[in-house]
């Protein structure tokens, strides 16, 4: 890359991180998209306009109001602490924990269309799975806030990877509250993606976002990841609540994505949303 290229994607990601809409983002996602569209465009002011909209349709559009994330771990910090009675993970969180969690979850477009299926998701999901002791939520958004949904050893580590620091931020202080072995990475999973080994990996709802970026984006991701079991869902319905054809449509791209792999494939279709549990060839 040329000094002037290189000058030019400076300033672009200069200006793009000024935006309060913004600045939260990994910067080598700002800056790899922004290198794209000057690419593209004629002027240096249409590519930040069109890196903006790109990461609108990255991550901006699921949050249509962004949590006070101060004031929703002051509302984590009322919880009550005891566990009801029961096993697992699931069954001892404190209702005042999970009542918490669930309300905040609503601000994100992708965990609230979960929210109506979440008991009957996690259970039916985990109930196909081997012990879990390491768990990866890549693009995890609020999603990390089910975890008292999830049927895991307490041990268990979680990883949560986002590209929106103060998100990550807010995710690794409810970790610590509702004591969670969990840590958080802000992360370009395109550019950068993870190849440490887990257990499961969960992409929920992620890779359509990321062929928003680049349509290699998901098999280029797929192909570096190194889970033994990985979760791939998909929108039943859009964020506007249309459904007609949907699920067909991306039943047919995840297929494509499978296709020559050495999978192995579970289908669970629930009302919001379709997911596939995969047994990869992963060690």
């Amino acid at each position: 890359m040329s000094v002037n290229n290189q000058s030019s994607i400076d300033l672009l990601a200069s200006q793009v991180l000024q935006g309060a809409k913004y600045r939260e983002i990994a910067p080598e996602l700002v800056r790899r998209i922004g290198a794209q569209e000057l690419a593209k465009r004629r002027s240096l002011k249409e590519a930040v306009k069109a890196t903006k909209n790109k990461l609108h349709q990255v991550g901006g559009a699921y949050q249509e109001s962004r949590l006070n994330y101060e004031k929703s771990l002051a509302l984590l910090r009322e919880t009550d602490p005891e566990p009801v009675e029961g096993s697992g993970q699931a069954a001892t969180s404190s209702h005042q924990l999970r009542a918490a969690c669930y309300q905040l979850m609503q601000a994100h477009a992708s965990t609230r269309e979960r929210l109506p299926i979440l008991d009957e998701f996690y259970q039916t999901i985990f109930a196909e799975l081997p012990p879990v002791r390491t768990v990866l939520d890549l693009a995890c958004g609020l999603n990390p806030l089910a975890y008292p949904w999830l049927p895991l050893p307490k041990e268990t580590q979680f990883t949560a990877v986002d590209i929106y620091s103060d998100m990550l931020t807010f995710i690794q202080g409810f970790f610590a509250l509702a004591g969670v072995n969990g840590r958080t990475q802000q992360r370009d999973i395109i550019g950068n993606p993870p190849t440490e080994p887990y257990d499961l990996i969960l992409l929920l709802k992620t890779l359509p976002c990321l062929e928003q970026v680049d349509k290699s984006a998901a098999a280029d991701l797929i192909e570096a990841l190194n889970g033994r079991f990985l979760l791939i869902s998909y929108p039943a319905q859009s964020l506007g609540g249309r459904s007609k054809g949907m699920v067909e449509n991306y039943t047919q791209q995840f297929e494509r994505l499978a296709d020559g792999r050495n999978w192995h494939v579970q289908r669970f279709e629930f009302a919001t949303e379709l997911a596939f549990l995969v047994q990869t060839n992963r060690s």
